[in-house]
């Protein structure tokens, strides 16, 4: 538990986000990446999709579970991280920086307001 940055905002799904202005970078908590093990593929939207908060924007698969990805707060896709198509096991070994999943524009920022601050999440886990 003591691998939640206290610069991110997180969901009960075990996403995490970091907020700059209208736009937010997207990834899974190092609590989802160890629970799911080795990860093997990423499947991630395409480039202006537009995605409501909660909704599935993609799936992670590990050795273990294929597990869906859902978008914490509705927005639009402004760049995925392509890295992961050829090296998926960046999100093990550095889920809050190297191994992020999506960049997006945010679109209704009310959404914001149902996430979590780093010590609602440590209840949760």
């Amino acid at each position: 538990m003591s691998d939640i940055p206290e610069d991110l905002v997180y969901t009960s799904e075990h996403e995490w986000m970091r907020i700059d202005g209208n736009k937010a970078e997207i990834g899974i908590t190092n609590h989802a990446q160890n629970e799911l093990g080795d990860i093997v593929y990423v499947e991630l939207p395409i480039l202006d999709d537009e995605i409501d908060s909660g909704e599935e924007f993609g799936t992670i698969e590990s050795v273990k579970a294929v597990s869906p990805l859902y978008m914490p707060v509705s927005g639009r896709i402004i760049e995925v991280n392509s890295e992961l198509q050829e090296h998926p096991e960046l999100v093990n070994e550095d889920c809050y920086d190297e191994g992020w999943l999506v960049r997006i524009e945010i679109t209704n920022a009310e959404d914001t307001d149902e996430l979590l601050d780093p010590e609602a999440y440590k209840a949760i886990l």
